[in-house]
């Protein structure tokens, strides 16, 4: 199942406002039932120089993508990764996979 990108600064506000919140030790996850599937990903700038975050969102892009069809329904989410000393796709993938069975997603 593919999926669509946040980009709107608008819809961003409208998920952070209105959206339910699930948390791992990992990543915290702001997600709302929609007729699509949607995901964005929010990291600031403490997680170091650009290189680094580019690799953040790239690993966390690629955990949602295969985790994805675990999920019941279509939903817009917002994946904000926490500032860690080490990233790894296998943690995020992991602990998406929790976040979505223990929120029955």
């Amino acid at each position: 199942m593919k999926y669509l990108r946040l980009k709107k600064q608008a819809d961003f506000q409208r998920l952070f406002k209105n959206g339910k919140r699930a948390f791992s030790p990992s990543l915290t996850l702001i997600y709302r039932p929609s007729k699509e599937m949607r995901m964005g990903i929010s990291i600031g700038k403490r997680h170091g120089k650009s290189v680094m975050r580019n690799r953040i969102k790239r690993l966390v892009r690629e955990a949602f993508r295969a985790t994805q069809d675990q999920m019941q329904g279509n939903y817009t989410v917002i994946v904000i990764p926490k500032v860690c000393d080490a990233y790894s796709y296998h943690t995020f993938k992991q602990h998406l996979k929790w976040i979505i069975e223990k929120e029955s997603l």
